[in-house]
């Protein structure tokens, strides 16, 4: 069934448990990753955390080929940064930004666009200037090369097709030569089951990107929020995200200046985005993105979060550089409005009625290709 957008408890007692009581079976929740309020009673939101972060598994074949991707990583290297790159087409005309392709892009991604009817078409120099856009792969190498980490640090890329495909992704190998994804790692018989559902896809990359020992998103999405708020809730490992507000302007101007300059300016603008333990005070924001502390009482989830407030980024960072990247424990001035969130367009309301309810129908526990929408290929880019 279909929930209203942030339903809070009385909603789901009065809307949704007279569905399960009267149907006496399951009930898909669609969106359900955050359609609960963010103010809930402390009892509720631990309930919440046991569901996000224990009762929900992947199914057993797709944690089975993502143990076997992050062994195939380790095997490479002690250590890897995961990148959620999130470049694809769909994605680039969703967002209305420019990214300098001239005629031949803006032909391109405006075919796309016309695929929704609600898709309102923006200023990319607004878009651009308000952080909304995701950074390029090159902008992407250049932030992490200036934020200390090395041509030898190992890279996986969490990501569908590339818009511009190599070419576009040649900057960014150039910068980081040990560069990989599940296709490089993984066979094609592998891959064979996962290939004809994007989220079994997505599934393969969530599971590499959380044991990264570093994760770096290019868009405030919902997978890179629910990832960001996991890593927190079991022992905090650090996320980084482009402050693509504040870089915008430094990127425009990165040739008129030294390679000094641009990269002490990157991290300096990169304070409170690199996902230090104290960087954002607990409880603001999504849910997902910062669970609350009342979840991580727990001795040895705690035990963790000390030991990794001493945690040393991989890859060659002087302590120069460390410095200033990293975030005092009083850093508590983040702006949301820093941060960009990508819209949702699922902006209408179910009535009481339940007349826009609708139902899947038989799967496998492992199906995870069925989506619901009146827009299916939208609600699929959205859905990560």
């Amino acid at each position: 069934m279909r929930v209203p957008r942030k339903c809070s408890e009385r909603c789901y007692l009065n809307r949704v448990l007279p569905v399960l009581l009267k149907r006496h079976n399951a009930v898909q929740l669609n969106k359900f990753d955050y359609r609960l309020a963010n103010r809930l009673d402390t009892g509720l939101q631990k309930l919440r955390c046991r569901v996000n972060y224990h009762a929900l598994q992947f199914a057993n074949p797709i944690l089975e080929m993502g143990k076997i991707l992050v062994q195939r990583l380790r095997m490479r290297s002690k250590h890897y940064i995961a990148l959620h790159l999130r470049f694809e087409p769909d994605m680039l005309a969703f967002s209305g930004c420019d990214y300098g392709g001239g005629e031949k892009e803006k032909n391109e991604l405006g075919a796309i666009q016309k695929r929704w009817k609600t898709l309102h078409k923006n200023n990319p120099d607004k878009e651009r200037r308000q952080g909304r856009c995701p950074l390029t792969p090159e902008e992407v190498g250049l932030m992490l090369k200036a934020l200390g980490y090395g041509s030898d640090v190992h890279i996986y890329v969490a990501s569908g097709e590339v818009y511009g495909g190599e070419e576009t992704l040649r900057p960014l190998k150039a910068l980081f030569p040990n560069f990989y994804s599940k296709d490089t790692i993984a066979t094609k018989e592998e891959l064979g089951p996962f290939l004809s559902f994007s989220s079994r896809r997505a599934a393969l990359d969530f599971i590499v990107c959380d044991e990264s020992d570093v994760f770096v998103t290019n868009n405030n999405g919902n997978m890179a929020r629910i990832l960001a708020g996991r890593r927190k809730y079991f022992g905090h490992k650090p996320t980084i995200r482009p402050n693509a507000k504040k870089l915008y302007r430094l990127f425009l101007s990165r040739n008129n200046m030294t390679w000094e300059e641009f990269s002490s300016r990157i991290r300096t603008l990169q304070k409170g985005f690199m996902g230090e333990p104290k960087e954002v005070r607990p409880g603001r924001g999504e849910f997902h993105e910062n669970p609350s502390t009342c979840i991580c009482e727990d001795s040895e989830a705690m035990g963790k979060v000390k030991a990794d407030s001493r945690h040393k980024k991989h890859g060659k960072l002087d302590d120069s550089s460390r410095k200033d990247v990293m975030v005092s424990d009083d850093q508590n001035d983040y702006d949301d409005n820093d941060v960009p969130e990508w819209p949702d367009l699922d902006e209408d309301e179910e009535d009481e009625s339940g007349s826009k309810e609708k139902h899947l129908s038989n799967v496998t526990g492992s199906d995870y290709g069925a989506v619901i929408s009146d827009e299916p290929e939208l609600e699929a880019m959205l859905s990560d």
